[in-house]
């Protein structure tokens, strides 16, 4: 089981940019399919993009296309999430997290086994 740490939240303006990073010890991500989630106040945790931990192809929510682009380096044992033209709707606390098996071709919250503390984002004006 792999133990996660994010990092790299904050707060920002509308269209502004912010890179998060989780940092795994315990396990070789390259294991996993390695995921990044969110969940605004009173709202269900969403996932929003995940990547195979020895990397591949990625998947995104539609709503985070083009503005989001999640990376993995196998030699830090690291995941990243580059948010690129944020904006309000993206505030929340993300979560990065791993699914020990394959990627799949969605995201469930149940299938994520290990999960890190949360970094908060903050998008207003």
């Amino acid at each position: 089981q792999a133990q996660l740490s994010e990092s790299g939240g904050g707060s920002v303006q509308p269209g502004g940019s912010l890179r998060l990073s989780c940092k795994a010890s315990g396990e070789d991500i390259s294991k996993s399919c390695m995921g990044w989630f969110r969940q605004a106040p009173g709202k269900k945790r969403e996932g929003v993009a995940h990547i195979p931990g020895g990397g591949g192809l990625a998947y995104y929510i539609s709503a985070v296309k083009g503005r989001f682009t999640i990376s993995q380096d196998t030699a830090t044992n690291t995941v990243y999430l580059q948010m690129s033209g944020l904006k309000p709707e993206d505030t929340g606390m993300y979560y990065c997290a791993a699914d020990y098996g394959d990627c799949r071709s969605y995201m469930v919250v149940e299938w994520f086994e290990s999960w890190g503390q949360g970094t908060q984002v903050t998008v207003s004006s």
